[in-house]
């Protein structure tokens, strides 16, 4: 796998699994055949949950995602956030992994920087909602698929996959080096390419 699908509109299959996190499912599909570019207010916690991310870095973790790892479940862009749809339990687990890795807050990077690649990202559980985007997306909508659901039973990542893409995409966007910064004014000679 290198890229995700580009699946923008929801099929009637992936609408019955949103809907199916509504306490009145039918409720929500007859709404949205009325209306299919409105969004919704879902609960997560049975049929999803949310990992919300700055969309810088949740399309970093969602190539990651794709090209070196499992792929991805479902994954929406709202309001400049990237929200990957997870396996229900993800969003109690995610964040005790994530302080296990010590990226819990700014400054205790360890000397390495990490902290500062990784952004807060939120987590939504039982008792969270989330604006899920319509069935009948736009490009130009704030809410929008990137990749929407198109069956009954997605694949979800759970917490591990989600914290191997934060720690890929955060190693992408740091560059460590081990020369000191070069002085203003030095002369700099760029020796990758000698033979």
């Amino acid at each position: 796998m290198s890229s995700p699908p580009h699946i923008s509109h929801v099929t009637p299959s992936g609408a019955a699994w949103l809907a199916s996190a509504a306490a009145c499912p039918h409720d929500t599909l007859a709404f949205w055949e009325e209306r299919p570019q409105a969004p919704v207010v879902l609960p997560c916690g049975s049929a999803f949950d949310v990992v919300s991310a700055p969309a810088m870095f949740g399309r970093r973790m969602l190539d990651r995602m794709w090209a070196e790892g499992p792929g991805s479940g479902p994954v929406a862009e709202c309001r400049g956030r990237i929200l990957l749809f997870a396996a229900p339990g993800t969003a109690q687990r995610l964040p005790s992994l994530l302080a296990w890795e010590e990226w819990g807050t700014r400054g205790r990077s360890g000397g390495d920087g990490r902290t500062d690649a990784v952004p807060p990202l939120l987590c939504h559980g039982t008792g969270d909602t989330v604006t899920v985007p319509a069935p009948a997306g736009s490009a130009r909508s704030a809410t929008r698929w990137l990749v929407a659901p198109d069956t009954r039973r997605p694949w979800l990542p759970g917490p591990e996959v989600l914290l191997w893409a934060a720690v890929r995409a955060a190693r992408a966007a740091v560059r460590i080096s081990i020369f000191p910064p070069a002085e203003v004014g030095a002369n700099v000679y760029d020796v990758s390419r000698r033979r």
